[in-house]
């Protein structure tokens, strides 16, 4: 693959455990290069409703989270990954991501995707549709995003979103509008975000509404060829434009790499060179994790990568050393 992208390094949270540590978290991936600082979109604390998706709780609401992170920052880029189009009004998440943008200078990713966690909707009291009707509700607000940053008269009468006779407000800083994200793993959701996004974000098929062997089975190297192949599908001769990104969500730095991808794949039914090889894992010493990005990054093109901070494993700065060596090559 030739004309590779430089690398990006992103770190998401889902909890803090103080307001300092919080700071202090945001600080540090600043400081030490990572590119851009992630919430993640949801908001049951642990419990009954989400003990049996497999899922973090999130201590934190995503929009003033972001907010107070582009206020701490200057250089920092802050999103989320990604938002859950049913959450908010598509109006009031546009307005606040627009705000956000100007208020920070152009700053803001912004990350969206037609939701997943069965539970999280029903706990709540939220409509849980069925995919196609979910994903019909994302594609429409994508379009209306793209309108509303752009400034233009809005006259929009679809099948959910009804706009009419005003323009979007304030001017994002960013143009034409702040960067978007698409995320998922169906070939519907990876066909449309390779012709709409500006970064599409390769993940689970998340069809089981909670993660587990299915998520991981389905998120394979070869599986993961076969999405960007759909993404390429759906972008054409675009395709060269989009960034690619992909969360590293068992990322582990250690001696003892074999034992641990065994203990893994042992735990999902998978062999640890399944573990060693999959998109989504990041298991070993320094030196590993490097070759093999680069090695992911010409098999597959995808060069931003985003790692987990539990708020215990310190991901951070463990992490800090392949983002110095990779960062922007």
């Amino acid at each position: 693959m030739s004309a590779q992208r430089p690398f990006r390094f992103s770190l998401q949270c889902f909890n803090a455990e103080s307001p300092a540590h919080w700071r202090s978290l945001i600080s540090k991936t600043e400081n030490l290069g990572y590119s851009t600082f992630f919430l993640a979109d949801h908001f049951l604390s642990a419990g009954p409703a989400l003990d049996s998706t497999y899922h973090p709780p999130q201590l934190l609401g995503a929009v003033p989270a972001i907010a107070m992170a582009l206020e701490q920052t200057t250089t920092l880029r802050v999103g989320c990954r990604v938002f859950c189009n049913d959450y908010r009004h598509p109006f009031m998440l546009a307005k606040e991501a627009a705000t956000m943008d100007y208020l920070s200078g152009g700053r803001l990713e912004f990350g969206i995707g037609a939701g997943w966690i069965k539970n999280e909707y029903a706990a709540v009291g939220l409509p849980f549709d069925e995919f196609p009707e979910r994903l019909r509700r994302m594609q429409e607000f994508v379009h209306a995003y793209k309108a509303f940053m752009r400034g233009e008269p809005l006259a929009i009468d679809g099948e959910y979103i009804h706009w009419q006779g005003f323009h979007g407000t304030p001017a994002p800083a960013q143009k034409p509008w702040p960067p978007l994200m698409i995320g998922g793993g169906s070939r519907k959701i990876l066909e449309f975000a390779g012709a709409e996004a500006d970064i599409v974000s390769l993940n689970f098929n998340n069809r089981a509404g909670m993660l587990g062997p299915d998520g991981m089975s389905s998120g394979l190297a070869a599986a993961t060829a076969k999405k960007i192949d759909w993404i390429r599908s759906g972008a054409g001769t675009r395709f060269g434009d989009i960034e690619l990104e992909i969360g590293a969500y068992n990322t582990i730095i250690t001696d003892h790499q074999q034992a641990t991808a065994q203990a893994i794949g042992d735990a999902l039914g998978m062999s640890a060179e399944d573990i060693l090889n999959h998109p989504h894992c990041l298991i070993g010493s320094v030196d590993f994790i490097c070759e093999e990005l680069l090695r992911r990054r010409e098999a597959y093109g995808i060069s931003y990568i985003a790692v987990l901070d539990d708020g215990q494993n310190n991901m951070v700065e463990a992490f800090a050393p392949v983002v110095a060596r990779l960062a922007g090559r």
